[in-house]
């Protein structure tokens, strides 16, 4: 089955970490693509240094031709249509594919989305899963067509464990891994036109969105509440927005500034004379213990992340 997908024609499409853990599963098991495409460069961090995506430097490494298109001009697509694919793989490459790119390849593209379509479509079905509390997610191969993750299903994969006290980065990580076995196996399956795709069930149907700074707030009483055993829910809801929000947008909170190296001292957002004097304080690793929210660990504004005692 491998000898023949071998001679099929594809490329690959995605930018992030995500997207370079599923190519670098392809490349490791024969299937490697004729191109790749992904965002442009774009300035990182702090000091803004141009950086190229992780996809990018994965298929340099291994010779494969990288596409960067700002737009999908006439000189784009007839790269594209010059390299007579079969076929797409599409992971998380962040742009809307128009229709008239997606009817280039004979077979269609295979979108490579984490999570059990049809819940969670658009760009934050892992942060999502998390902060809706679910025991369950997954990987989902399925055809685009010109909507958002709306085309018909080919396989889907659920993870093996339970995301209750799994992070975001943890769970991209093993979703990405997923899914790059997941086409392992079906890719041979896709191209020898073996599969038979379903329509995905619209009634159960639901749609994400880019989270906010704002979204990523804990408000100081909630927090009170949580830490102290007073409310269960939530210090519950709090540990989900610290384990799906963290590294961004960052869950966050308001704090007076510390005295004496002791912890900081969480205060109302509504007392205008302890504002003056509060400091940003971000929220990077809680446990829930006894009931109770526990801080692991904290990063005060200008300071260094600090474990909790």
């Amino acid at each position: 089955m491998i000898s023949y997908f071998r001679k099929q024609n594809f490329v690959f499409w995605g930018t992030p970490e995500y997207a370079a853990i599923i190519l670098e599963k392809l490349i490791g098991n024969g299937f490697v693509p004729a191109a790749v495409v992904c965002n442009p460069d774009r300035p990182v961090g702090r000091k803004q240094i141009i950086t190229p995506p992780p996809t990018k430097i994965l298929g340099q490494t291994f010779g494969i031709p990288v596409l960067q298109p700002d737009e999908f001009d006439s000189n784009f697509i007839a790269q594209i249509s010059g390299l007579r694919p079969d076929f797409f793989v599409v992971a998380a490459y962040a742009k809307i594919i128009p229709k008239e790119i997606l009817d280039i390849p004979r077979l269609g593209a295979i979108g490579v989305h984490p999570s059990l379509l049809p819940k969670y479509r658009g760009s934050t079905p892992i942060q999502n899963a998390i902060l809706s509390g679910e025991k369950e997610t997954g990987v989902t191969l399925y055809l685009l067509d010109e909507k958002m993750d709306h085309g018909p299903i080919l396989t889907i994969s659920n993870f093996q464990f339970p995301i209750s006290k799994i992070t975001y980065e943890i769970l991209l990580k093993e979703l990405a891994e997923l899914g790059g076995n997941l086409l392992v196996e079906t890719l041979p399956k896709f191209a020898a036109q073996e599969i038979k795709p379903e329509p995905q069930n619209e009634a159960e149907a639901t749609c994400t969105k880019k989270f906010t700074s704002e979204d990523a707030f804990v408000d100081e009483n909630d927090l009170k509440d949580a830490q102290s055993g007073k409310d269960l829910k939530k210090a519950e809801l709090i540990h989900r927005k610290i384990r799906a929000l963290n590294p961004e947008p960052g869950t966050w909170t308001l704090a007076s500034a510390p005295a004496n190296n002791k912890e900081p001292s969480f205060v109302e957002t509504t007392a205008g004379e302890q504002m003056a004097t509060a400091k940003r304080v971000k929220l990077l690793e809680a446990e829930i213990s006894e009931n109770k929210l526990v801080l692991k660990k904290i990063q005060i504004e200008g300071e260094k992340p600090k474990i909790v005692t």
